[in-house]
């Protein structure tokens, strides 16, 4: 049977497990060339045991500028080359992943019209991109031919076709956005296969040749779905050394990298189907496997050869080390928070279970330090400072650690971030902290208390199960985050009358990805959504909201009234280490960097 752990030959080469970390936005770069920053974040995934690392997807012509940071092959052969010099010593693969966004990128630092097979809207910029004409078809093969050249001359073991969510050959290879009346209209995966041919032809024999395939755009009436891309993987797969079954497209952008709304794994059914149609060619299940065992369930189960764990890999950068040792791994929460950085706040890819802060780990050899708070900022300085060496004591006042991990657990798709507090517990007890529950202190070290609560009934208290008096609820967000949205989708499941009050234009702004989806699910639930209002008074059976460009007054019927608004910071005293919401109540991303941090300077001090 095979494992997991066990290599992968392609094309000659072997990687040492058949564990992906895939091609995703990480801000990591200088200009448009891949960076330093680069070289370490994917040294540290091959030290972790990765079998194969696919780096950033570079464009394949200078008219491609997706995103502020984004790579441009003609650019990268310094830094693939010092990846490759990184990642070598590990044994693990590296593929130079090369693409172009078309009518789903920007014209914004280009500033020229973006590309498409047809003059199609882009769905949702509403930018008109402009009909490809044979010399842009030439020059973009020839674009792609070229960034193979120098992945080649870079010492790269391949390259990785983008032809998936975000890419212009699946925009040619569906007949949501190729509307053409010539040869690449008739035959639509035409472009795809020059593509390949002439990645090929620069590879040769002895470098693996992967494609990234999107083969479900789940828009079945006029788009790519699973019957229609079965039927053309029994053409293409004999063409590449590797391919990576996804989903998504310009209607379902969602799809490729789901939050946890979405079950771990989704993708299995349409990877095993493509896989019998491959032929033999090794098939890669790609969609939310965040879990070991899922993984190698997959592999047992006939599912694919490979496995993609690019965000478990985010969230724990030895995972495959760890599996091998049989040691826990640090959890992803598929939250999408500090992961998804395509953004216009351009922030570098991170993680809420592991933010990097760049920093050392000076030695603890001695010390005997209290942490005060069990939540995620305390449970994080206790582990840290524990792992250094420190004799840690941690007092919690509750009878449970994991503070507010528990209580985000309890909304809709957050329930990994209970997985999350358990892996921390399990951590602090594995290296011999002495916890102490129910239980106050008068000081500590460290203080990582947590913060106060508001005046009457909160979303806290909602998501911890408070029996809430009958009749209509209002839920007041003023922040535009996933709590507010969560517990009106909560309280709706539950059979209560919901409307959401939010001063934003749209309920759950900040949400990102996820914000589209969110929102889909709050119409099903039958939540009311108060948008562009202010909050003004609520009693006597209703809430008072003024529009919030206009003033006008409007009544909506309200029993009781939840606040999904921040809480307030904590006391602190002076000569503690403070961190997380005690400081100022912010997300669970911030918390655990700020445990880490509040740990090494103590250590350091």
């Amino acid at each position: 049977m095979t494992s997991l752990l066990d290599p992968l030959v392609l094309a000659g080469r072997t990687a040492p497990s058949r564990v992906l970390f895939g091609p995703h936005e990480t801000n990591l770069g200088r200009g448009r060339a891949l960076s330093e920053r680069h070289v370490a974040y994917y040294a540290r995934r091959a030290a972790g045991g990765c079998g194969i690392v696919v780096t950033e997807t570079a464009s394949v012509h200078g008219g491609d500028h997706p995103y502020e940071r984004s790579p441009l092959a003609a650019d990268c052969g310094p830094g693939w080359a010092d990846v490759v010099a990184a990642c070598r010593p590990h044994g693990a693969l590296v593929l130079a992943s090369l693409g172009h966004t078309g009518a789903q990128g920007t014209s914004a630092y280009a500033q020229s019209a973006l590309w498409a097979p047809s003059a199609v809207p882009d769905v949702a910029t509403r930018e008109v991109p402009v009909a490809m004409e044979q010399p842009e078809i030439d020059a973009l093969v020839a674009g792609f031919a070229a960034g193979a050249r120098i992945a080649v001359g870079a010492g790269v073991d391949g390259v990785e076709v983008d032809a998936g969510a975000r890419s212009l050959l699946r925009q040619f290879a569906s007949g949501l956005t190729n509307h053409r009346g010539d040869a690449y209209g008739a035959d639509r995966p035409r472009l795809l296969r020059e593509v390949l041919a002439a990645v090929r032809a620069e590879l040769g024999s002895g470098r693996v040749l992967s494609l990234r395939l999107s083969c479900d755009e789940e828009a079945p009436w006029a788009g790519i779905t699973p019957d229609l891309a079965v039927e053309r993987v029994r053409e293409l797969a004999p063409l590449v050394d590797l391919l990576v079954v996804v989903r998504g497209s310009g209607l379902a952008a969602s799809a490729y990298r789901p939050d946890g709304h979405t079950r771990p794994g989704f993708n299995a059914d349409l990877t095993r189907r493509v896989r019998a149609a491959a032929g033999g060619t090794p098939v890669v299940l790609q969609g939310s496997v965040v879990d070991v065992t899922a993984a190698q369930r997959a592999l047992d189960e006939g599912v694919a050869d490979a496995v993609e764990m690019t965000r478990a890999q985010i969230a724990d950068a030895d995972l495959v080390r760890k599996a091998r040792a049989g040691v826990p791994v640090r959890p992803c929460t598929l939250c999408n928070q500090a992961c998804q950085v395509r953004g216009v706040r351009n922030p570098l890819v991170s993680c809420v279970a592991d933010p990097a802060d760049g920093a050392g780990l000076p030695d603890g050899a001695g010390r005997r330090v209290t942490v005060v708070g069990g939540g995620p900022a305390g449970l994080e300085a206790a582990r840290v400072l524990a792992t250094a060496g420190a004799d840690v004591r941690l007092v919690e006042r509750s009878d449970r650690l994991g503070g507010a991990l528990r209580l985000v657990a309890a909304l809709p798709g957050r329930s990994r971030f209970a997985d999350l507090a358990d892996w921390l517990a399990g951590e602090v007890a594995r290296l011999g902290v002495r916890v102490k529950l129910g239980k106050t202190a008068e000081g500590g070290d460290v203080v990582a208390t947590g913060a106060q609560r508001r005046e009457g009934l909160t979303a806290a208290d909602a998501l911890a199960g408070a029996e809430l008096p009958p009749g209509p609820v209002v839920v007041h967000d003023p922040v535009g985050g996933p709590v507010g949205v969560g517990v009106a989708e909560l309280l709706a499941a539950a059979g209560r009358e919901v409307t959401l009050v939010t001063p934003d234009a749209v309920a759950g702004e900040r949400l990102g990805g996820d914000l589209g989806p969110a929102n889909a699910r709050l119409a099903r639930a039958g939540v009311r959504r108060a948008t562009s209002s202010v909050l003004c008074s609520a009693g006597d059976g209703v809430a008072v909201l003024a529009g919030r460009w206009t003033g006008e007054e409007r009544w909506v019927p309200c029993a009781v009234l939840v606040n999904a608004g921040p809480l307030l910071p904590g006391d602190v005293p002076q000569a503690a280490v403070a961190a997380g919401d005690v400081v100022a109540p912010r997300t669970v991303l911030e918390a655990v960097l700020e445990g880490r941090r509040a740990a090494r300077a103590l250590l350091s001090g």
